[in-house]
């Protein structure tokens, strides 16, 4: 039983003590600089493999924003993993949109590598073919770099409601913003969003070939060069895209990938004397690949003394029988909430699975996992 209590007690540190820890400290924390009227030239760089069309109805949701036309322009970089990209299928574009052929051998990094070369703005900002923004989302994303040492901005991104209400992964998301809000405010987020997030141009070094995620790999690397990573909660993208479970938990296998790949290709964020955030990283970061593997330790060990216990105590052994039982019918007889335990119960075993898979990526050094 012991082991039991201990393993459930770790998981709730790293689940809902760690985010209450650091909400805590974030309340202490008093608000930055006022917002200033500076506008400076920005470049917003998408990198992506997706369809002329899903790529046109991006760049023109990004230029209807309310940022100035004369200091916003858009590199699209075409990633050329398949193959060299055919440019003549994107037909005419606004004269502020460039389209850049990526780096080989292809992939996400090489794409940001090559169009970034080809940016001109003073402020980058980041952003994916599946997403919308607010008309004011760059406005507000350029203010979160108002502070010198704020080298980086992430912005909100939401992910709409299924028919059935917020799925698991959609409350999972919201928990995620909640507790990248506290970080910030403490000191940086452990990560932004990929899909908006703004830098200063001057701030950017080359990725390395084959990494997974950028948006993980950005901010770290300005953190441990002594800058700071802002969250900006007005600046909102709303994800247009529905994933199936099969494309989500692949996702979410590439995300936690991605983890592992930092660790090992940027030691420094292991070493509390490099990382300023490095409590922060552990707890939101590592110890989470702790869960599947802490879950079984507390369900074995649970079993066990529930096994010891039935035997002794038929009374007992009675009465979770028939609570299992209530508990049965009960999901059994309405179909919403059957559906909704089950989709619940599918995507926390997808998501700790692809912990498991990730674990394997990183010990056979498997880092090609961007999927469309």
């Amino acid at each position: 039983m012991l082991v039991a209590l201990v393993a459930s007690a770790a998981i709730l540190t790293v689940w809902v003590g760690y985010p209450l820890i650091i909400a805590g400290l974030a309340a202490l924390r008093r608000d930055g600089a006022p917002a200033t009227d500076d506008l400076p030239p920005v470049t917003v760089v998408v990198a992506t493999r997706d369809d002329p069309a899903v790529v046109r109805q991006r760049v023109a949701d990004v230029l209807a924003g309310d940022y100035p036309a004369d200091r916003l322009d858009v590199v699209v970089g075409l990633d050329v993993g398949g193959g060299a990209p055919d440019v003549a299928r994107f037909g005419e574009l606004d004269a502020r949109v460039r389209l850049v052929a990526g780096d080989a051998p292809g992939g996400k990094a090489a794409t940001l590598n090559a169009a970034v070369r080809a940016a001109t703005g003073e402020v980058l900002v980041f952003t994916d073919a599946g997403q919308r923004f607010d008309r004011a989302a760059i406005r507000h994303l350029v203010g979160g770099l108002r502070q010198a040492r704020t080298a980086a901005a992430s912005g909100r991104l939401e992910i709409p409601a299924g028919e059935d209400g917020p799925s698991l992964s959609e409350r999972y998301w919201r928990y995620e913003r909640w507790v990248r809000r506290s970080e910030a405010r403490v000191h940086s987020p452990v990560g932004v969003t990929g899909a908006v997030y703004a830098m200063r141009r001057a701030r950017w070094t080359p990725l390395p070939a084959g990494l997974i995620l950028d948006d993980l790999w950005v901010p770290m690397r300005l953190v441990l060069d002594g800058h700071r990573v802002g969250f900006v909660d007005a600046a909102r993208a709303r994800d247009t895209r529905r994933f199936d479970a099969q494309q989500e938990f692949r996702r979410k296998a590439r995300t936690l990938t991605g983890v592992v790949q930092l660790c090992a290709w940027m030691p420094g964020v292991l070493l509390p004397w490099r990382n300023p955030i490095w409590a922060q990283f552990v707890a939101h970061k590592l110890l989470r690949l702790l869960t599947p593997y802490l879950l079984v330790v507390a369900a074995l060990g649970a079993s066990v003394e529930l096994v010891l216990r039935l035997r002794t105590a038929p009374r007992l052994a009675a009465a979770v029988a028939v609570g299992v039982a209530a508990v049965a019918l009960l999901v059994a007889a309405r179909p919403a909430l059957r559906r909704r335990v089950r989709g619940a119960a599918e995507q926390m075993l997808a998501l700790q699975l692809a912990v498991v898979v990730a674990t394997v990526n990183g010990a056979r050094g498997r880092w090609d996992v961007w999927h469309r």
